[in-house]
């Protein structure tokens, strides 16, 4: 699909569809009611044939007999004194999918401008390539039916360099989206590391991959712990995107990389969702799709991305409940559930990057099913004991349309965890379940300001949701872009 920004008015233009943005209540005016006269009325009789009230995500179209428009169509911007760019990016995810099942081969966006003009354009892009988006990777036949080849955003003349943004960005969420979508015998620790090979050779980053017997030298017993029992080899994976000049502060992402939960020897029952464990590399995912979005952005920050990447598996060299492992900080940790794998590779993946010395760490995992009985399928949590990058990130997260809620750092609940015969236990009381891992987390990290994402449940999507279509949705990618660019 080709997207251009054009000087031509909605008056002008001409193809298989016009696609008309609408707030909540309004009347037509301007060059929309000039159009709707010289369609004799055509906007207008749409609009109260259907009933059509601009509500946001609403959408209405017609044929246009005669005309060198083809289809008009119409799409809810909702309240004007609420308006986002998020509901930009919504309504434009409304349009593009209405233009697909009218099968418009060329369509034109008319949207208001929010905030400034680069903005706009980069929102209503990336709207559309994300509801656009189809991953038929595994179809034997790929239906092709209704493909959109070319759009035009009228009034939006010199924005070229946002529409580049705009789908640099969602490269990455593609990315994340085909790496968690993707099976457990397709995406491996193995494939990982090829994927990471790959990024760093097409953009020109930095890339260290840490084989078994580099970890054992660094001391990382919690996370060889939980590989140990896998017939495929671990992969620490850390990626570094370096900017030209002295960078203006240094981040680390860090992504839980667990190619398949099986949950140990404490497997997981029936009912229990095993066979979507493929997604439990979902922080991962992300990790990796905004890396391959930074090296084409080019912020003037550095930034490293770091994966501790491994299958929990079950074999005669699993860990046993009421195990003891040492972490690289020294830690000794006894399992009393080897299904609370992915903060074990998590505590030696954040121990290394604090020895990175950068200016904050945040990292993303699908860490608990508690997370999304307190905050549903939309939201993650986020933990931190710093309000400063806390606050960085739910700024990101407004901007982004990626939703966050801030959850308490309850130090007084580490108490659950405590161990007779180790420094800790892997699992605290069932109450409070994702509070608890947050503050197993934080005995990891020492002075960095660092921050916890809690995104079991955005990851995936059971059924179509705005510009996110039913399965892998890429969450996180547009977030952690928004934090490393601000």
């Amino acid at each position: 699909m080709n997207v251009t920004v054009t000087g031509t008015s909605l008056l002008d233009w001409s193809g298989d569809g016009l696609a008309i943005a609408l707030f909540e209540g309004a009347e037509l005016s301007g060059d929309v009611a000039a159009l709707d006269q010289k369609l004799s009325g055509a906007i207008a009789e749409l609009i109260a044939e259907v009933e059509f009230k601009g509500k946001l995500g609403n959408t209405a179209s017609t044929r246009i007999a005669g005309s060198s428009i083809r289809k008009i169509l119409l799409v809810g911007l909702g309240n004007p004194d609420d308006l986002k760019l998020e509901k930009l990016r919504q309504a434009a995810a409304s349009v593009a999918k209405l233009a697909k099942r009218e099968r418009c081969k060329t369509l034109a966006l008319s949207f208001p401008t929010v905030e400034d003009a680069a903005a706009t354009t980069q929102a209503i892009v990336e709207g559309l390539e994300l509801a656009l988006y189809k991953d038929v990777r595994f179809k034997s036949e790929p239906d092709q039916n209704g493909k959109i080849e070319s759009v035009e955003l009228l009034g939006l003349v010199g924005q070229e360099a946002a529409i580049q943004k705009a789908r640099q960005i969602c490269s990455g969420v593609f990315l994340a989206r085909e790496l968690v979508a993707a099976p457990a015998n397709y995406v491996t620790p193995i494939t990982m590391a090829e994927t990471a090979l790959a990024i760093a050779n097409e953009h020109g980053l930095e890339i260290q991959i840490l084989e078994k017997e580099d970890c054992e030298k660094l001391g990382m017993g919690a996370f060889l712990g939980v590989a140990q029992a896998s017939d495929l080899p671990p992969k620490f994976i850390h990626l570094t995107y370096k900017p030209q000049g002295t960078p203006r502060r240094k981040l680390a992402i860090i992504g839980k990389g667990l190619t398949f939960d099986s949950g140990g020897l404490n497997i997981k029952g029936a009912g229990s969702g095993i066979e979507m464990m493929k997604t439990d590399m979902g922080g991962a995912g992300a990790t990796l799709g905004a890396a391959k979005a930074i090296a084409q952005l080019k912020p003037d920050v550095e930034v490293h991305f770091i994966t501790a990447v491994t299958e929990n598996m079950i074999s005669g060299r699993a860990i046993h409940p009421g195990d003891i492992l040492t972490a690289s900080n020294g830690k000794t940790i006894e399992i009393n559930n080897t299904d609370a794998e992915g903060r074990l590779t998590l505590a030696d993946a954040l121990v290394y990057t604090e020895k990175l010395e950068v200016d904050a760490i945040v990292d993303l995992a699908t860490l608990t099913g508690a997370c999304v009985i307190a905050l549903g399928d939309n939201i993650a949590g986020l933990w931190s004991p710093n309000d400063e990058l806390a606050d960085q990130l739910l700024k990101a997260s407004g901007e982004s349309g990626e939703k966050l809620w801030r959850m308490p750092m309850e130090e007084k609940y580490f108490e659950s965890m405590k161990s007779g015969i180790a420094d800790m236990k892997n699992t605290g009381a069932r109450a409070g379940g994702a509070i608890s891992a947050a503050i197993f987390l934080k005995q990891f990290v020492k002075d960095t300001p660092w921050a916890h994402l809690d995104v079991a449940g955005p990851v995936w999507a059971d059924k179509e949701n705005g510009y996110n279509g039913a399965g892998a949705t890429g969450y996180g990618v547009r977030l952690l872009v928004d934090w490393v660019m601000s």
